[in-house]
C-alpha cells in the first residue's frame, strides 16, 4: 500500500472479529496456496493466525500501519509455529526487494486491501515480478462503485471493483486469472442501507460478530452450491506464467 498516513487499520480491526468469514476467504484460497506466503496489509493478525494454522514454511507479514504493526507482532509472536515468520513495518512497494531476496514467495496475498492502493495497477505488476514463476496472487475487495460509501471514504478505499475490472487489472499486469467470483451476496443490502442511505461512519464490533456468527455460516453454504451474481466483494485467483509467455486464460 503506497500511502500509509490514510490507512490506519480501522476496518481490519473491527473484521478481526470476524473469524467465520475469513475462514471462509481462506478456504476459498486454500486449495490453490502455496508454502511461502506473503500476506499484505496483515492488519492486527487475525487473518494470519489462520494462515498460521496451515503450517507454511514461511509467511512473511507486511503491514504500513504503526499501531498495527505493534499488535500484530504481539499476536504472531504468541502463536506456536514452526514456519518462519518475518514481519515488516511498511507497505508492499518498499518492502517488495527485501521479500524478493529472502526468496521470492509462491503466494501473495492481499484482503481488504488492494482498494487501499492509489496505483492498484502499478501494485499489481510490482506483485508479478515478485512472485516466483508459477506462483499466485490471491485478492480480496470490496465490490461495486455504487456501493462506495460513507465508510469507504474514512477508511481511506480509493475504489471498490466489479469483477471484470479486477480480471482486466491483473491480465494487464501479466497475470493468467484462474478464477473469480462475487462474494456475500447477503450483505450488498445492509452495506448499501448502512454506508449509502444512512452514511453512518462506524462497523460496530457487535454487529460484525452478529453477521459472523449467524448469516455466514448460512450464506457460505448457500454461495457454495450457487456463485451469486453479484456480491459485497469480490474475490480472485490470479497465477504468473511459469515461462516466458503471458497468460491470457479466464476465469
Amino acid at each position: 500500500m503506497s500511502e500509509a498516513p490514510t490507512y490506519a487499520g480501522r476496518d481490519l480491526e473491527a473484521m478481526s472479529f470476524a473469524r467465520n468469514y475469513h475462514r471462509w476467504i481462506l478456504d476459498l484460497f486454500a486449495p490453490r496456496l502455496g508454502r511461502r506466503l506473503v500476506e499484505v496489509g496483515a492488519g492486527s493478525g487475525s487473518f494470519s493466525e489462520l494462515l498460521l494454522e496451515r503450517e507454511p514454511e514461511s509467511l512473511t507479514l507486511v503491514e504500513p500501519s504503526a499501531g498495527m504493526h505493534g499488535l500484530l507482532v504481539k499476536h504472531v509472536g504468541s502463536i506456536p509455529t514452526r514456519a518462519r515468520v518475518r514481519i515488516h513495518n511498511d507497505t508492499f512497494a518498499r518492502a517488495a526487494r527485501l521479500i524478493e531476496e529472502g526468496g521470492r514467495p509462491d503466494s501473495i496475498i492481499y484482503v481488504n486491501v488492494l482498494e487501499h492502493v492509489a496505483d492498484d495497477e502499478g501494485e499489481l505488476r510490482l506483485i508479478e515480478r515478485t512472485l516466483a514463476p508459477g506462483g499466485r496472487v490471491f485478492i480480496f475487495v470490496p465490490a461495486f462503485q455504487w456501493l462506495y460509501g460513507s465508510i469507504d471514504r474514512q477508511v481511506g478505499h480509493h475504489r471498490r471493483y466489479t469483477r471484470r475490472e479486477l480480471e482486466e487489472k491483473c491480465r494487464r499486469a501479466g497475470f493468467r486469472v484462474v478464477e473469480s467470483f462475487y462474494f456475500d451476496v447477503a450483505g450488498v443490502l445492509p452495506w448499501w442501507l448502512k454506508y449509502r442511505v444512512l452514511r453512518s461512519e462506524a462497523i460496530e464490533p457487535a454487529a460484525v460478530r452478529f453477521y459472523d456468527r449467524f448469516c455466514v455460516p448460512l450464506m457460505r453454504r448457500v454461495e457454495g452450491l450457487v456463485r451469486p451474481p453479484l456480491g459485497k466483494n469480490v474475490l480472485l485467483v490470479a497465477e504468473k506464467p511459469s515461462g516466458g509467455a503471458e497468460g491470457g486464460g479466464d476465469a
